[in-house]
């Protein structure tokens, strides 16, 4: 039997794009409500009458902002993906340093593990990908690159110790980071998820500050 080929984000059939406010906000609603589903059940529990019960919506009325469950799949992930640059900026205006501003990015990430379900639901279908017949952005990538930016930055204004490596210090950070909120999730549901980040935190900023 021959497996289907996975579809791009291309192929899917994505709904209208939003033209008025009402419009906006009713689907930012649905978007959300199915990022608490997702969270809570993962990709294959979840269907789009659950998310339609949880708005208050009919499934037709779903399914005019996002026309299949993969549609809502991918926009939450993509979602997922758009709260970085935005607390990066954040943090960028608050005048610290590049090391800083490293490490309290990354607090803020641990503050979104914690509170926000779109940030949940992303990771979980990042996690069950396998089972989404649609290709989702590729995990890591992104945040190993703003990383690399920011140690970059570090070495220049002379706060990492000598011989440190600025890829090499990203690709740790995100990787252990990931991990650790991997660990979290599996032993206590992230109960413990800003103890270990800050046991993390101590240990990476002795190795690598001059």
């Amino acid at each position: 039997m021959t497996t289907p080929a996975r579809k791009t984000p291309a192929d899917l059939v994505r709904g209208p794009e939003p033209r008025q406010d009402r419009s906006a906000r009713t689907r930012a609603l649905v978007l959300r409500k199915a990022a608490e589903v997702f969270a809570e059940r993962g990709y294959r529990e979840t269907s789009v009458k659950d998310v339609a019960e949880l708005t208050g919506m009919t499934k037709g009325a779903v399914y005019h902002h996002f026309p299949s469950k993969e549609a809502l799949a991918v926009a939450l992930v993509e979602e997922h993906y758009a709260r970085w640059p935005k607390i990066l900026e954040d943090v960028s205006g608050q005048g610290l340093t590049p090391l800083e501003t490293a490490l309290e990015v990354m607090n803020r990430v641990v503050d979104a593990f914690g509170n926000d379900s779109v940030t949940l639901a992303g990771a979980r279908l990042q996690n069950e990908r396998a089972s989404i017949n649609v290709q989702l952005p590729v995990p890591y990538v992104g945040w190993i690159e703003v990383m690399t930016g920011l140690f970059e930055e570090a070495e220049r204004a002379g706060e990492l110790r000598e011989g440190m490596v600025p890829e090499h210090l990203a690709r740790l950070i995100v990787s252990a980071f990931f991990g650790t909120q991997h660990v979290s999730a599996t032993l206590t549901d992230r109960a413990d998820l800003q103890e270990r980040w800050r046991e993390l935190r101590e240990l990476f900023v002795y190795a690598v500050r001059r």
